[in-house]
């Protein structure tokens, strides 16, 4: 008799931001370090958030500023996430005034 096996399968949540281009550079530099603890500080607090990770060390290379990796346990997790008050708090305080540009990217893993 053979075993069916079922698959299960995570949401990794991918965001390239740029900031604001009238920010100095101390001010990016702040902000990107804001936005990164603040991000990173939603580990426990968010149901099915499995990895949250903000990189803020581009190379010159990059057109982007920053990057917000996150892993969910499921899509239904990562709808959750978007209106959860911990995330919005963080995205409306720390995120959404000081970019210019965001680009989204989900799938499955």
């Amino acid at each position: 008799m053979e075993k069916t096996q079922e698959v299960f399968f995570m949401v990794k949540h991918i965001i390239l931001w740029q900031l604001k281009d009238e920010l100095s550079t101390a001010e990016k530099a702040e902000i990107k370090a804001n936005i990164k603890t603040g991000l990173e500080g939603l580990a426990g607090q968010i149901p099915g958030l499995v990895e949250v990770h903000v990189n803020i060390n581009g190379l010159p290379s990059s057109n982007a500023d920053l990057m917000l990796d996150t892993t969910f346990t499921d899509a239904a997790a990562l709808k959750g996430y978007s209106t959860h008050p911990a995330h919005v708090a963080v995205a409306d305080g720390k995120v959404r005034p000081y970019t210019k540009t965001r680009v989204c990217l989900d799938f499955e893993v």
